[in-house]
């Protein structure tokens, strides 16, 4: 039985569509766009309060067969060779339940592979996702992407006039080589607390495929 992926892509900000159409044109069926936001490694453009920028993250489901042609049709039609268009990286997928093709659904999927490359998320408290860059940026990361969500869990319910109410969260998420992914989520680790309650919750996955990284 055909395994999946997750192609991953992140993209300047009104990028997301114009990646989904050249996805198609590899099988790709559709996709995931969420708003974020990148950090610029570049200290000049720091100093004048440019060192954010609107992003677009674009999350596929692809068939494993149609993979690695897919993210590198993208990555050639988005011209992720050139400084600042943006990344694409693949991860396989455990377990997949929905449809794709519009007939298959509740299928296990294929092998993990080992990669180069490893991503690592951290969800925090909204205004903490600066603070998990930095911490990362210490142990030799090169930035992030950061996203907006919200939480839902023992440790994070609060009430506001007897009403619960659920806090912002913001996402982090890192492309690091694997060879660096354990100092870079212990200095995470130690900075934010996260092993505390409350705090946040961090996770790494394995990254199969990787374009647009220097």
């Amino acid at each position: 039985m055909a395994g999946f992926n997750l192609i991953c892509c992140v993209v300047n900000f009104g990028n997301a569509s114009k990646t989904l159409k050249i996805a198609k044109n590899y099988g790709v069926t559709g996709g995931t766009i969420f708003i974020g936001r990148g950090t610029v490694s570049n200290r000049l453009l720091g100093y004048f309060g440019f060192d954010e920028v609107r992003k677009e993250i674009v999350y596929m489901v692809v068939k494993d067969g149609l993979t690695s042609e897919a993210i590198k049709g993208i990555s050639e039609g988005m011209a992720f060779h050139k400084p600042n268009r943006g990344i694409a990286f693949t991860i396989s997928v455990a377990d997949f339940v929905g449809s794709v093709d519009g007939t298959e659904k509740n299928i296990q999927a294929g092998e993990v592979k080992n990669g180069m490359y490893s991503a690592i998320y951290v969800v925090v408290d909204k205004g903490k996702a600066e603070e998990v860059i930095d911490a990362a940026n210490k142990a030799g990361a090169r930035g992030g992407t950061i996203f907006n969500a919200r939480g839902s869990g023992i440790h994070e319910t609060q009430k506001l006039f007897s009403i619960e109410i659920e806090p912002e969260k913001e996402v982090v998420f890192i492309i690091a080589k694997t060879e660096s992914k354990d100092s870079i989520a212990e200095s995470i680790k130690t900075h934010l607390k996260i092993e505390e309650p409350g705090k946040g919750v961090m996770f790494i996955l394995d990254v199969d495929e990787v374009y647009g990284l220097r």
